[in-house]
């Protein structure tokens, strides 16, 4: 197992990236706007275990081959772009049903959401490069088997992005229910959101190799 002072500098390094607002709390954020803060939640939650399959993956050498491969690393990008688009402009098309509801889930079933988190969670290939490149560097040699010491960083990392992403999408929940007095204005929101999410695909898609 990994010692308790790398467990700590890891849990560190783990907010210092997740607090800054990236992809997934934009996706969060947006998908809170436009489907309120259960569904913020859910998708944070579905997210957050696409987040640590991705660290399973590096832990049995998956990663290495994302972190070296031109064409996978591109490949599963452009999946997730993909997918990303195809939600904001789900997104959307459903603008008007989203105003006449007050839980926007009635609209696209728990299951769905929960989908729909993990899928983006796991097809962002920078994540899994970084968990690649990063998570070796607190495994012990004299410890558990390295596969077991990731898995446990791993969830390290998962407990602080589900923390902080959640913060995020019950603020922006809690901003949706003050639009919802007006139809009009949950409609416009529901579109805003549609559009912030397939932006994010776009911005995904064309992004270069850090």
């Amino acid at each position: 197992m990994p010692t308790p002072d790398a467990l700590a500098a890891f849990a560190v390094l783990a907010f210092a990236i997740i607090i800054i607002p990236g992809p997934s709390v934009m996706f969060v954020v947006s998908r809170a706007l436009a489907y309120g803060r259960r569904a913020a939640l859910l998708t944070v939650l579905g997210n957050a275990a696409g987040f640590y399959v991705q660290v399973l993956l590096v832990a049995v050498g998956v990663g290495a081959l994302l972190e070296r491969s031109v064409l996978a690393y591109n490949t599963v990008k452009l999946v997730g772009a993909l997918y990303l688009v195809w939600l904001g402009i789900q997104t959307l098309r459903r603008r008007r049903e989203l105003a006449q509801v007050t839980d926007a889930t009635e609209i696209q079933p728990h299951r769905s959401i929960l989908l729909d988190g993990f899928v983006v969670g796991i097809s962002n290939p920078k994540t899994i490069v970084f968990f690649a490149a990063v998570l070796p560097q607190y495994v012990r040699s004299d410890a558990a088997p390295a596969a077991i010491q990731m898995a446990v960083l791993g969830l390290v990392f998962t407990a602080v992005a589900l923390t902080s992403d959640s913060v995020w999408g019950l603020a922006a929940g809690t901003a949706r229910s003050w639009f919802a007095r007006s139809p009009r204005r949950l409609e416009r929101l529901g579109g805003a959101g549609g559009l912030a999410i397939a932006a994010l695909g776009v911005r995904l898609a064309i992004s270069r190799r850090d």
